[in-house]
Protein backbone atom coordinates (compact mmCIF):
# COMPACT_ATOMS: atom_id res chain seq x y z
CA UNK A 1 0.00 0.00 0.00
CA UNK A 2 1.42 3.51 -0.88
CA UNK A 3 1.95 5.46 1.81
CA UNK A 4 -1.08 8.09 2.44
CA UNK A 5 0.50 11.26 1.58
CA UNK A 6 1.84 9.80 -1.99
CA UNK A 7 -1.75 8.92 -2.95
CA UNK A 8 -3.09 12.36 -1.25
CA UNK A 9 -0.50 13.96 -3.60
CA UNK A 10 -1.12 11.93 -6.65
CA UNK A 11 -3.16 14.12 -9.35
CA UNK A 12 -6.66 13.26 -9.92
CA UNK A 13 -7.98 12.39 -13.57
CA UNK A 14 -9.70 15.11 -14.71
CA UNK A 15 -12.95 13.49 -16.51
CA UNK A 16 -14.73 16.13 -18.88
CA UNK A 17 -17.33 13.68 -20.01
CA UNK A 18 -18.66 9.73 -19.37
CA UNK A 19 -22.00 8.79 -21.05
CA UNK A 20 -22.92 5.03 -22.07
CA UNK A 21 -21.82 4.42 -25.85
CA UNK A 22 -25.46 3.54 -26.75
CA UNK A 23 -26.41 7.37 -26.52
CA UNK A 24 -23.50 8.32 -28.70
CA UNK A 25 -24.67 6.16 -31.35
CA UNK A 26 -28.18 6.34 -31.04
CA UNK A 27 -27.70 10.51 -31.67
CA UNK A 28 -25.37 9.77 -34.65
CA UNK A 29 -28.39 7.75 -36.04
CA UNK A 30 -31.48 9.78 -35.30
CA UNK A 31 -29.76 13.13 -36.40
CA UNK A 32 -29.66 11.71 -39.69
CA UNK A 33 -32.48 9.69 -39.60
CA UNK A 34 -34.35 12.35 -38.58
CA UNK A 35 -33.75 14.83 -40.97
CA UNK A 36 -33.67 12.20 -43.63
CA UNK A 37 -37.59 11.44 -42.87
CA UNK A 38 -38.14 15.12 -41.91
CA UNK A 39 -37.42 16.44 -45.92
CA UNK A 40 -39.19 13.44 -47.63
CA UNK A 41 -42.00 13.84 -45.67
CA UNK A 42 -42.03 17.95 -46.23
CA UNK A 43 -41.11 17.12 -49.76
CA UNK A 44 -44.45 15.04 -50.11
CA UNK A 45 -46.79 17.65 -48.41
CA UNK A 46 -45.48 21.22 -49.42
CA UNK A 47 -43.39 20.61 -52.12
CA UNK A 48 -44.45 17.93 -54.36
CA UNK A 49 -44.74 19.24 -57.66
CA UNK A 50 -41.53 21.09 -57.53
CA UNK A 51 -39.32 17.98 -55.94
CA UNK A 52 -41.05 15.15 -57.58
CA UNK A 53 -40.75 16.76 -61.40
CA UNK A 54 -38.19 15.11 -63.68
CA UNK A 55 -36.44 16.58 -67.06
CA UNK A 56 -38.76 13.92 -68.90
CA UNK A 57 -42.36 15.11 -67.29
CA UNK A 58 -43.77 11.74 -66.53
CA UNK A 59 -45.82 10.89 -63.43
CA UNK A 60 -43.56 10.68 -60.55
CA UNK A 61 -44.64 10.14 -57.31
CA UNK A 62 -41.20 10.22 -54.99
CA UNK A 63 -38.61 12.91 -54.64
CA UNK A 64 -35.26 11.66 -55.33
CA UNK A 65 -33.17 11.79 -52.22
CA UNK A 66 -30.92 15.11 -53.59
CA UNK A 67 -34.55 16.77 -54.35
CA UNK A 68 -35.53 15.95 -50.83
CA UNK A 69 -32.51 17.13 -49.20
CA UNK A 70 -31.06 19.31 -51.69
CA UNK A 71 -32.88 22.12 -53.35
CA UNK A 72 -35.55 23.59 -51.20
CA UNK A 73 -36.26 24.90 -47.88
CA UNK A 74 -36.52 24.11 -44.91
CA UNK A 75 -35.50 20.54 -45.76
CA UNK A 76 -31.84 21.95 -47.18
CA UNK A 77 -31.02 23.44 -44.06
CA UNK A 78 -32.30 20.91 -41.79
CA UNK A 79 -30.35 18.17 -43.29
CA UNK A 80 -27.39 20.45 -43.83
CA UNK A 81 -27.64 21.06 -39.84
CA UNK A 82 -27.86 17.52 -38.98
CA UNK A 83 -25.26 16.08 -41.10
CA UNK A 84 -22.54 18.90 -39.16
CA UNK A 85 -23.93 18.22 -36.05
CA UNK A 86 -23.66 14.03 -36.52
CA UNK A 87 -19.95 14.76 -38.49
CA UNK A 88 -18.01 14.68 -34.76
CA UNK A 89 -20.39 11.66 -33.84
CA UNK A 90 -19.36 9.49 -36.44
CA UNK A 91 -15.59 10.59 -36.49
CA UNK A 92 -15.56 9.84 -32.65
CA UNK A 93 -17.14 6.30 -33.21
CA UNK A 94 -14.09 5.73 -36.31
CA UNK A 95 -11.64 6.16 -33.63
CA UNK A 96 -13.30 4.10 -31.38
CA UNK A 97 -13.33 1.17 -34.03
CA UNK A 98 -9.79 1.99 -34.63
CA UNK A 99 -8.89 0.61 -31.05
CA UNK A 100 -11.62 -1.78 -31.23
CA UNK A 101 -9.40 -3.54 -34.53
CA UNK A 102 -6.09 -3.14 -32.67
CA UNK A 103 -7.80 -4.96 -29.81
CA UNK A 104 -9.80 -7.83 -31.49
CA UNK A 105 -8.40 -8.17 -35.04
CA UNK A 106 -5.12 -11.00 -35.63
CA UNK A 107 -1.92 -8.51 -35.91
CA UNK A 108 -1.37 -9.84 -39.12
CA UNK A 109 -4.96 -7.99 -40.42
CA UNK A 110 -5.05 -4.87 -38.69
CA UNK A 111 -3.90 -2.93 -41.73
CA UNK A 112 -6.96 -3.99 -43.21
CA UNK A 113 -8.08 -2.44 -39.95
CA UNK A 114 -6.73 0.83 -40.28
CA UNK A 115 -8.00 1.11 -44.13
CA UNK A 116 -11.62 0.25 -42.64
CA UNK A 117 -11.21 3.49 -40.32
CA UNK A 118 -9.85 5.61 -43.26
CA UNK A 119 -12.43 4.56 -45.67
CA UNK A 120 -15.15 5.45 -42.71
CA UNK A 121 -13.75 9.04 -42.35
CA UNK A 122 -13.76 9.62 -46.07
CA UNK A 123 -17.47 8.53 -46.36
CA UNK A 124 -18.18 10.83 -43.50
CA UNK A 125 -16.47 13.81 -45.09
CA UNK A 126 -18.15 13.08 -48.55
CA UNK A 127 -21.25 13.06 -47.40
CA UNK A 128 -20.35 15.96 -45.71
CA UNK A 129 -19.37 17.73 -48.84
CA UNK A 130 -22.53 16.24 -50.73
CA UNK A 131 -24.43 17.60 -48.31
CA UNK A 132 -22.90 21.29 -48.25
CA UNK A 133 -22.78 21.61 -52.08
CA UNK A 134 -25.85 19.87 -53.52
CA UNK A 135 -27.00 19.40 -57.10
CA UNK A 136 -28.74 22.40 -57.49
CA UNK A 137 -25.71 24.36 -55.87
CA UNK A 138 -22.66 22.89 -58.17
CA UNK A 139 -23.17 19.69 -59.71
CA UNK A 140 -19.98 18.95 -60.40
CA UNK A 141 -18.95 18.82 -56.52
CA UNK A 142 -22.10 17.25 -55.52
CA UNK A 143 -21.76 14.44 -58.22
CA UNK A 144 -17.94 13.76 -57.27
CA UNK A 145 -18.39 13.60 -53.25
CA UNK A 146 -21.56 11.21 -54.15
CA UNK A 147 -19.42 8.73 -56.04
CA UNK A 148 -16.56 9.37 -53.20
CA UNK A 149 -19.36 8.24 -50.75
CA UNK A 150 -21.02 5.13 -52.47
CA UNK A 151 -16.91 4.06 -53.08
CA UNK A 152 -16.01 4.47 -49.87
CA UNK A 153 -19.29 3.29 -48.14
CA UNK A 154 -19.23 -0.08 -50.06
CA UNK A 155 -16.10 -0.87 -49.40
CA UNK A 156 -15.82 0.09 -45.74
CA UNK A 157 -18.97 -2.02 -45.28
CA UNK A 158 -17.46 -5.11 -46.81
CA UNK A 159 -14.15 -4.54 -45.37
CA UNK A 160 -15.83 -4.60 -42.04
CA UNK A 161 -18.24 -7.58 -41.85
CA UNK A 162 -14.88 -9.33 -43.54
CA UNK A 163 -12.90 -8.68 -40.49
CA UNK A 164 -15.36 -9.34 -37.94
CA UNK A 165 -15.87 -12.69 -39.48
CA UNK A 166 -12.44 -13.78 -40.53
CA UNK A 167 -9.86 -11.85 -38.78
CA UNK A 168 -10.58 -12.03 -35.08
CA UNK A 169 -8.12 -13.16 -32.16
CA UNK A 170 -11.34 -15.01 -29.75
CA UNK A 171 -15.24 -16.24 -30.47
CA UNK A 172 -17.55 -13.64 -30.99
CA UNK A 173 -20.15 -12.77 -27.97
CA UNK A 174 -23.70 -13.09 -29.00
CA UNK A 175 -23.78 -9.63 -29.08
CA UNK A 176 -21.20 -9.52 -31.44
CA UNK A 177 -22.64 -12.17 -33.33
CA UNK A 178 -25.68 -10.52 -33.87
CA UNK A 179 -23.76 -7.15 -35.02
CA UNK A 180 -22.38 -9.37 -37.61
CA UNK A 181 -25.78 -10.71 -39.09
CA UNK A 182 -26.97 -7.62 -39.26
CA UNK A 183 -23.37 -6.36 -40.87
CA UNK A 184 -24.22 -9.26 -43.42
CA UNK A 185 -27.62 -8.52 -44.61
CA UNK A 186 -27.67 -4.47 -44.61
CA UNK A 187 -24.84 -4.62 -46.81
CA UNK A 188 -26.30 -7.54 -49.36
CA UNK A 189 -29.07 -4.83 -49.18
CA UNK A 190 -27.87 -1.62 -49.84
CA UNK A 191 -25.67 -3.14 -53.01
CA UNK A 192 -28.80 -4.77 -53.97
CA UNK A 193 -30.78 -1.45 -53.39
CA UNK A 194 -28.02 0.25 -55.23
CA UNK A 195 -27.89 -1.68 -58.34
CA UNK A 196 -31.59 -2.32 -58.57
CA UNK A 197 -31.20 1.86 -58.19
CA UNK A 198 -28.99 2.19 -61.18
CA UNK A 199 -30.94 0.26 -63.28
CA UNK A 200 -33.95 2.38 -63.02
CA UNK A 201 -32.21 5.81 -63.25
CA UNK A 202 -30.96 4.70 -66.48
CA UNK A 203 -33.78 3.28 -67.86
CA UNK A 204 -35.84 6.64 -66.74
CA UNK A 205 -33.21 8.47 -68.72
CA UNK A 206 -33.25 5.79 -71.28
CA UNK A 207 -37.19 5.67 -72.10
CA UNK A 208 -38.85 8.39 -69.66
CA UNK A 209 -41.69 5.91 -68.31
CA UNK A 210 -44.01 7.11 -65.82
CA UNK A 211 -43.13 6.06 -62.34
CA UNK A 212 -39.40 4.33 -62.90
CA UNK A 213 -38.08 7.61 -61.11
CA UNK A 214 -40.13 6.31 -58.63
CA UNK A 215 -38.95 2.97 -58.09
CA UNK A 216 -35.41 4.81 -58.28
CA UNK A 217 -36.21 7.25 -55.60
CA UNK A 218 -37.68 4.66 -53.75
CA UNK A 219 -34.46 2.56 -53.66
CA UNK A 220 -32.20 5.60 -53.21
CA UNK A 221 -34.34 5.68 -49.73
CA UNK A 222 -33.14 1.76 -49.16
CA UNK A 223 -29.47 2.64 -49.99
CA UNK A 224 -29.46 5.43 -47.31
CA UNK A 225 -31.18 3.90 -44.94
CA UNK A 226 -29.31 0.73 -44.92
CA UNK A 227 -26.15 2.89 -44.48
CA UNK A 228 -27.36 3.96 -41.47
CA UNK A 229 -28.20 0.86 -39.96
CA UNK A 230 -25.09 -0.43 -40.98
CA UNK A 231 -23.27 2.47 -39.08
CA UNK A 232 -25.80 1.49 -36.22
CA UNK A 233 -24.48 -1.92 -35.58
CA UNK A 234 -21.73 -0.45 -33.73
CA UNK A 235 -23.93 -0.86 -30.50
CA UNK A 236 -23.61 -4.11 -30.40
CA UNK A 237 -20.18 -3.85 -31.13
CA UNK A 238 -19.07 -1.57 -28.13
CA UNK A 239 -22.14 -3.18 -25.92
CA UNK A 240 -22.46 -1.98 -22.27
CA UNK A 241 -19.27 0.47 -22.88
CA UNK A 242 -18.77 3.96 -21.89
CA UNK A 243 -17.30 7.08 -23.80
CA UNK A 244 -14.66 8.64 -21.42
CA UNK A 245 -12.58 11.90 -22.32
CA UNK A 246 -10.15 12.55 -20.00
CA UNK A 247 -7.18 15.22 -19.88
CA UNK A 248 -4.55 12.42 -19.66
CA UNK A 249 -5.93 9.95 -21.67
CA UNK A 250 -7.94 11.57 -24.89
CA UNK A 251 -11.39 9.71 -25.65
CA UNK A 252 -11.51 5.95 -25.22
CA UNK A 253 -13.96 3.14 -24.26
CA UNK A 254 -14.14 1.59 -20.83
CA UNK A 255 -16.40 -0.87 -19.00
CA UNK A 256 -16.67 1.13 -16.00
Amino acid sequence: MLPTFQRLNEPKKQIFFRLPFSRLALAALCLPLGAFCFCVAWSLMFDFVRSTFTHCDVSNYLPSVSAAIGNYEPQKTIWRLAIFLHLPLRLAVAKMYLEYYREHIKRNRRLFGILACTLNVIEDFALFCLSLWTSADNYEIHRNSFVVFIACSECYMLISYLLNRNARKVVLLPHEEKSLRYKRNLFLINVLAFGLAGYCFLRHNAHCEAGVYTFFAFFEYIVVLTNMGFHMTSYWDFYAQHVVFDAKNGLYLTHF
